[in-house]
């Protein structure tokens, strides 16, 4: 009886994703993400900033070596993570609990596998890899010493993001913005006395992480341990199924592929600074690790959007309820902007304070303030490109979400890395990412709005607009 009490009350929550006002569910789910990314941004940041000013500039450079393999990670990651949260959201708005279920155990086991398998091979070969993405041997020891301690801890990083994903798409998005809390109050204590006072240098800053991600590990499998909880852990569901897992792949492959793509255009990056900057090749790769990590502040708030939209879209999809679906993207889309051209007039306007904020090295900010204000020309349309590009994903068309992600990295900017820095040496670079950008942008609207023609042709709803 206690069972059937507890699955109706969690039931009724989830119902609410159909029922209540968008902008009440956006408030709710929204919220919540975006504190927990921008509580994960500034965790980034502030690590970057205690290690430029603990360790060095040329620290800030080594770590700036180490993104496209931080991008593979959470490539094999957010694979397993994006598409279970889809599915058993859909799963959800068809009300087939068992299924939703069999999802968490499913992700569980495909997290682990992800980790042991990517991370042990990544730690086998590691010197060579970050030689690859550019390493000198004034960089390698930072950034060596970086990842063989994030590396060694993938397969917690992996299941506390594949569950916490899942924990916010089934409903709880408080505790899921919590865990996410939890991993950088952590860090952001052990950090400091890591490096200052331990004299751990940047492995101190990795083990700092590490121990976050381990607090809210633990968070977030004392929820799905939970009968309290909408779903949770079942020895008697499915722990790996064919169809579930084909499933998780063909949605995951969206988030997948633009990690893949960001890690071989980080590499084009780094390589065409070093190239054309001469003397300051190292610097500018550290010039492009602080504009990276700006640049991904407004970026991972756009997500928290997108991550509180997805239970939405999911839900409403799942249940035929298409006007909702619009109503949510065209929200969507507006929030995004409006985040993107918030960090635009920033880094415009402040691009020294904020260059400030990792070094004191003039030379290292000098490089940084011709970067932040070519790169950051056409961001405000960004946000825009990552709703579209994740509203593709939330409603289980992967295959469009995708196509955005190869055209805007790979279609777009690796054509102009190749040819553009060769015109004007390193502000090319810049130019380069400036113009993928608002490209990206233009096929992103010509292809929602092509979708949304074809897809709701027959339905009777009157309101066709997108963006309003």
């Amino acid at each position: 009886m206690g069972t059937s009490i507890t699955t109706q009350t969690n039931n009724s929550a989830t119902d609410a994703l159909g029922q209540s006002s968008i902008g009440k569910l956006l408030a709710q789910y929204s919220i919540p993400a975006i504190i927990a990314s921008i509580a994960t941004s500034l965790y980034n940041i502030i690590d970057s900033i205690f290690i430029g000013r603990g360790v060095g500039a040329m620290a800030i450079a080594g770590l700036a070596i180490t993104f496209p393999l931080m991008n593979l990670v959470a490539a094999f990651c957010m694979m397993i993570a994006a598409g279970g949260a889809t599915i058993s959201s859909i799963f959800l708005g068809q009300r087939n609990l068992s299924r939703a279920t069999d999802v968490i155990n499913n992700v569980l086991v495909l997290c682990l596998i992800h980790a042991i398998v990517f991370g042990g091979g990544a730690l086998l070969f590691l010197d060579d890899i970050l030689y690859f993405f550019g390493a000198t041997e004034e960089t390698i020891p930072y950034a060596r010493e970086f990842m063989e301690v994030i590396l060694w801890a993938t397969p917690i990083a992996f299941v506390f993001i594949g569950l916490n994903n899942l924990m916010r798409a089934t409903g709880y998005p408080k505790k899921a913005m919590v865990s996410a809390l939890l991993s950088v109050v952590v860090n952001l204590i052990l950090a400091p006395i890591f490096i200052f006072k331990l004299g751990l240098g940047i492995r101190g800053a990795a083990l700092a992480t590490v121990c976050g991600q381990f607090t809210a590990f633990v968070w977030v499998v004392i929820h799905f341990l939970s009968r309290k909880s909408t779903v949770h852990f079942q020895l008697g569901n499915r722990w790996l199924t064919g169809s579930i897992v084909k499933r998780i792949y063909a949605i995951g492959m969206s988030p997948f592929l633009m990690n893949v793509c960001a890690c071989v255009v980080v590499v084009f990056i780094n390589r065409a600074l070093l190239d054309y900057g001469g003397d300051q090749g190292n610097l500018n790769v550290g010039a492009y690790g602080i504009i990276n990590r700006t640049t991904m502040f407004f970026v991972m708030v756009v997500f928290g959007v997108t991550q509180g939209m997805q239970p939405i879209l999911g839900y409403n999809m799942g249940a035929g309820h298409y006007d909702r679906v619009k109503r949510t993207l065209r929200t969507g889309i507006w929030l995004g902007v409006a985040i993107t051209s918030i960090g635009w007039i920033i880094s415009e306007g402040l691009p020294d304070t904020v260059s400030r904020l990792f070094t004191d090295d003039e030379t290292l900010i000098t490089i940084s303030r011709e970067g932040f204000r070519i790169y950051f020309i056409a961001y405000p349309v960004v946000g825009c490109q990552i709703v579209i590009q994740n509203f593709f994903q939330s409603v289980g068309k992967p295959k469009l979400s995708i196509f955005l992600s190869l055209t805007r990295q790979l279609i777009f900017l690796l054509p102009f890395l190749i040819f553009m820095p060769r015109l004007w040496g390193v502000d090319g670079v810049w130019i380069s990412m400036a113009t993928s950008d608002f490209i990206a942008f233009v096929f992103a609207v010509v292809t929602l709005s092509w979708w949304m023609r074809k897809r709701f042709r027959t339905n009777n709803d009157t309101d066709h607009r997108i963006a309003g």
